[in-house]
């Protein structure tokens, strides 16, 4: 009877010893995934982020040169200036009126699929 009792012993604590490895074989692999899906998502922002800062640096000087462009125009340099901020001022205003809720879905369905990919 002792026999069999140290048996069942050794199979329960090799099966122990099997779902100890599982777990932390497991919890490796999903470690990895969360890895895998942090790399690609920050390897395919970064060229993203390059292009818009040059975007970003190019239209700032594209404004700066319509406004002088207007202020020249308009007589005053500042009225340029208040000219584009108008301008903009009207963009923003329609964007948030009319496509605010629309932009919102899109932007959060594209992050989304960029996690789930």
């Amino acid at each position: 009877m002792t026999v069999k009792m140290d048996e069942n012993t050794g199979i329960i604590d090799e099966l122990l010893d099997k779902a100890t490895e599982y777990g932390k074989a497991e919890l490796e692999l999903a470690k990895l995934k969360a890895l895998d899906k942090v790399s690609e998502i920050v390897s395919g922002s970064v060229p993203t982020l390059i292009v818009m800062v040059s975007a970003s640096v190019f239209m700032l000087f594209l404004n700066l040169g319509v406004a002088l462009w207007a202020g020249g125009l308009l007589g005053n340099l500042f009225l340029g200036f208040f000219a584009v901020a108008a301008f903009y001022a009207i963009i923003a205003l329609v964007l948030h009126l009319f496509m605010h809720k629309w932009l919102k879905t899109k932007v959060g369905d594209y992050i989304i699929k960029r996690i789930l990919k």
